[in-house]
């Protein structure tokens, strides 16, 4: 059922995201097909534009990593060496420099384009086959247009399915859930752009090779909570060492991150986005693997929108519950 229903539940989220900017573009006397299919071009835009960043990122890595493992191997040793012969423990060095270049080289050489091609797609198409795959992508963009275009009619035929005695409840608990979604998206867009250009500068004045890719990648990375941010900051980590080794840039790029989600955290997230959505962080990571088992790279990203749909729901149905007879006896 989650391979069934992850196409058209992607499509409905992209859907519900692009349509304040179908509206606009209808509101500029441009017809409504048109105006779908525009947002989605500009939707699948961004979208192509993130992956590339990621690409740029591995073809960044990649050549420093094969470079700067044998200068890794020889400061280990030197400072690793001493230390394990107090214990009279002995390493051929000459040998695991040998071994690990070898077979770094032979994973590495040549082969990051492969490497590129088969991350992107498991992030495309989340396990699945490739034909799988772009019947998915097909799907969703198909499901996705029509969405935006008999939008209200959808709603409206929703509506009529609900019973008269219940409309004004259900009406009352779609507008609070919009409500928290429209405030999530539209503060996270503001947050990630904010933190796009605070990152890119602070890693371009330390001297980051791809500092913009990985600034905005970053950035980008913040609507995955926890691990979102722990993703970016290794990789700004591995660039700084690779590049620079342990030092100056190394303790650059802490201050940077720390400064990051400090301002983060406490200014721009609970001014712009609100208080998220109210899940302790314990519930945030449970649904971040939850979505993500059963809807692949894709569950991971809509986590969070469908945990606020869901904590509207059970926020409802608790406060129905504990005013009940049946509790209060």
């Amino acid at each position: 059922m989650a391979e069934i229903f992850t196409p058209f539940l992607t499509a409905f989220i992209l859907a519900y995201a692009l349509r304040p900017l179908c509206l606009w573009l209808e509101g500029r006397h441009l017809p409504r097909a048109a105006a779908a299919g525009v947002a989605m071009i500009m939707g699948l835009g961004i979208v192509f534009s993130i992956l590339i960043l990621f690409i740029a990122l591995l073809k960044t890595e990649i050549p420093l990593i094969k470079a700067q493992l044998p200068d890794w191997i020889q400061n280990t040793q030197s400072w690793l060496g001493p230390k394990l012969n107090e214990f009279h423990i002995n390493v051929d060095w000459n040998t695991l420099k040998a071994n690990a270049t070898q077979k770094i080289t032979e994973h590495l050489n040549d082969n990051s384009d492969a490497l590129m091609s088969s991350t992107l797609e498991t992030v495309l198409v989340s396990g699945s086959s490739v034909i799988a795959g772009f019947v998915n992508a097909v799907l969703i963009l198909f499901v996705m247009f029509y969405l935006l275009i008999d939008w209200d009619h959808f709603f409206k035929l929703v509506k009529s399915i609900v019973p008269l005695r219940a409309q004004n409840t259900v009406h009352h608990l779609v507008m609070h859930a919009d409500g928290l979604l429209s405030q999530y998206l539209r503060g996270m867009l503001i947050v990630i752009s904010i933190m796009s250009i605070f990152y890119s500068v602070g890693l371009s004045l330390i001297g980051i090779k791809g500092a913009v890719a990985l600034g905005v990648f970053t950035a980008l990375m913040i609507v995955i909570p926890y691990i979102g941010i722990t993703l970016g900051f290794t990789l700004a980590i591995l660039a700084a060492l690779l590049q620079f080794g342990p030092g100056s840039a190394l303790i650059g790029v802490l201050v940077i991150y720390g400064l990051g989600q400090f301002i983060e955290g406490f200014f721009l997230t609970p001014r712009l986005v609100g208080e998220r959505i109210g899940l302790h962080p314990v519930a945030v990571l449970f649904a971040l693997l939850l979505f993500g088992k059963l809807f692949g790279f894709f569950g991971v990203l809509l986590a969070l929108p469908t945990s606020a749909v869901s904590l509207v729901l059970l926020q409802y149905g608790w406060s129905r519950y504990t005013q009940s007879s049946w509790y209060q006896k």
